[in-house]
């Protein structure tokens, strides 16, 4: 009977010690405390959403864009209202001092405020073709150049260089990876900016790349969820429906999704995308409850950040009119609501909602869910150790971008990435007294001054990278003649209008002239191309993929790449 009291004494000791440190771990909160508080991070999300006005709780869920010339409405907001996010586009982002200077001058006005809650400062810094932040930030050979290389890690230290790089900047959100598949190979929204076709390959470096991100110091953020790839429309211009089963999204689209699910990826963005045989006459997915909180919250236990996408997009606007998707998107169960444009004060995109906040204790209740998601994430960042600036300091800038080390691994991993489509007459040197004629984008200098390294002084035949019709036309009309006069013509595709225009160099390649074909960007359009002498395949724009391209043409190595297409 003494020993069972013993054991009863020592249990109730246990108890109380347990029960003491529980409550010294979640004491009151004084009323004067702010985000900066020492308090558990759930207790202190807790304090802050119950205190917050309607105002700073609808606040906290949106993201405005900014530029230079958004400045004065952008602190408006953030100072009267609280906002709690901003988007950095690529309007006016080629001056770094000035942007490093314009969010430190943000979030000084987002610390003026009673509860001092960090601005989340994203943008789109995917590498490659998107890269909102100019500048002297690196053009990178992007996604494919990735998948082509296969390697992770050149998916990990991709995220990792790219981000260190606009940390710098004050920037603590990348809506990056793209982890769409490149299921339709005619898609020009999506195409470079994947990592290939195949699902499992494309989640293992959509998670290094994650990974590298995190490294680095900046929010990684998955897009565009359920999956953008199997569409060659931009939602940017329309509503897009994609017509797939259950099954297929399922084992397919969303099989990336899942595995970053599985890793914890803290932010992943829904699309504007339609999916009619799953939700039949439903609203895109941003604005979609099935899709959102029935999918991603439960059926795949998701518990990060939902950001939707642009809602200026015509792929959410021409559901409903701007407030009402707001609305929808609210309750369809996103947390952030993103508008490249800044509204208004009074606009009723912010005016409708916060009246629905006051009547509606559902629709506040969303909010403030939505809201505390936000600032416990913001917690989890900004005291976590590796968080970007909130001051960034706009004259050490230019040191730190482009990053040193970034260009060493940047041009290795383009060397790892580039493919020999056709072999040819590769290595290719020319001959004493041989013409050579380089036809390529006058945007891209780098393509001219690495041939003129390899092979000498050579004639040019520039023309615009963005070819449309008409301009293909007339690069077909000037360049066959002009050809006729050269042994060798190297040239550059980057698109189907592109390759079109070319295509009358057959020939002139079976009549005893050589033609040479690097493609950059989608290979696609150069699959057709298998006439000319050689083929090779870069993937991308940037300096390193043309330098490691014509390494590659020289001779100075084999390509390793693969085409990450079947």
């Amino acid at each position: 009977m003494k020993r069972r009291a013993g054991v009863l004494c020592v249990a109730a000791g246990v108890l109380f010690a347990l029960v003491a440190g529980v409550a010294r771990a979640q004491k009151a909160i004084p009323e004067d405390a702010d985000f900066w508080s020492d308090y558990p991070h759930e207790q202190l999300a807790d304090f802050l959403v119950s205190r917050m006005s309607d105002e700073e709780l609808l606040s906290q869920i949106f993201m405005f864009g900014w530029n230079d010339k958004t400045t004065s409405l952008l602190q408006q907001w953030i100072g009267a209202r609280g906002l709690g996010n901003v988007k950095v586009f690529g309007w006016n982002t080629d001056d770094l001092p000035k942007v490093a200077q314009g969010i430190a001058d943000l979030q000084r006005r987002a610390q003026a405020r009673r509860y001092k809650i960090p601005l989340f400062i994203a943008t789109d810094q995917e590498g490659g073709w998107i890269r909102h932040v100019k500048g002297e930030t690196t053009v990178t050979p992007g996604n494919l150049a990735i998948g082509a290389s296969s390697y992770p890690i050149d998916a990990y230290y991709s995220g990792y260089y790219i981000n260190r790089e606009i940390k710098t900047l004050g920037i603590n959100m990348n809506f990056a990876p793209t982890v769409d598949i490149y299921t339709n190979h005619q898609s020009t929204v999506i195409g470079p900016r994947s990592f290939g076709e195949n699902a499992a390959h494309v989640g293992e470096l959509g998670a290094a790349f994650v990974a590298g991100s995190i490294a680095a110091g900046v929010i990684p953020t998955a897009k565009h969820f359920p999956g953008h790839g199997d569409t060659d429309a931009d939602s940017h211009g329309k509503a897009i429906e994609i017509d797939v089963d259950v099954r297929t999204l399922n084992e397919r689209e969303m099989l990336p999704f899942k595995y970053l699910i599985s890793e914890n990826i803290p932010a992943i963005m829904s699309s504007h995308l339609k999916f009619p045989r799953i939700e039949p006459n439903g609203p895109p997915v941003s604005l979609s409850k099935e899709f959102l909180t029935g999918i991603l919250r439960k059926q795949l236990h998701y518990e990060g950040l939902i950001i939707t996408d642009d809602m200026q997009m015509n792929g959410a606007t021409s559901y409903a009119r701007l407030s009402d998707a707001c609305t929808l998107a609210i309750e369809a169960g996103n947390d952030i609501i993103l508008s490249s444009e800044t509204a208004d004060l009074d606009e009723q995109l912010w005016v409708k909602n916060l009246a629905l906040v006051r009547s509606s204790a559902a629709f506040r209740q969303t909010v403030q869910t939505a809201a505390r998601r936000v600032i416990l994430h913001k917690l989890a960042y900004f005291k976590g150790g590796n968080a970007a600036p909130l001051y960034p300091d706009p004259a050490t800038v230019r040191q730190s971008v482009p990053d040193p080390e970034g260009q060493a691994f940047f041009l290795s991993q383009a060397c790892r990435s580039v493919t020999t489509y056709k072999k040819g007459t590769i290595p290719y040197r020319p001959q004493p007294g041989e013409r050579v004629l380089l036809a390529g984008h006058q945007e891209y200098p780098e393509f001219f001054a690495e041939a003129e390294k390899r092979f000498g002084k050579c004639a040019r035949f520039p023309y615009k990278a963005d070819m449309g019709p008409y301009h293909a036309l007339w690069v077909h009309d000037n360049l066959i003649p002009l050809a006729q006069g050269y042994d060798t013509i190297i040239v550059c595709v980057d698109s189907e209008n592109n390759a079109t225009a070319i295509r009358a160099l057959e020939a002139l390649q079976r009549s005893g002239k050589r033609v040479i074909v690097l493609s950059i960007q989608s290979p696609v359009p150069a699959m057709n191309l298998t006439w000319a002498d050689s083929v090779i395949f870069g993937y991308s724009y940037s300096p390193f993929s043309f330098r490691a391209m014509f390494a590659v043409l020289a001779g100075d190595f084999e390509a390793q790449g693969t085409v990450p297409l079947n």
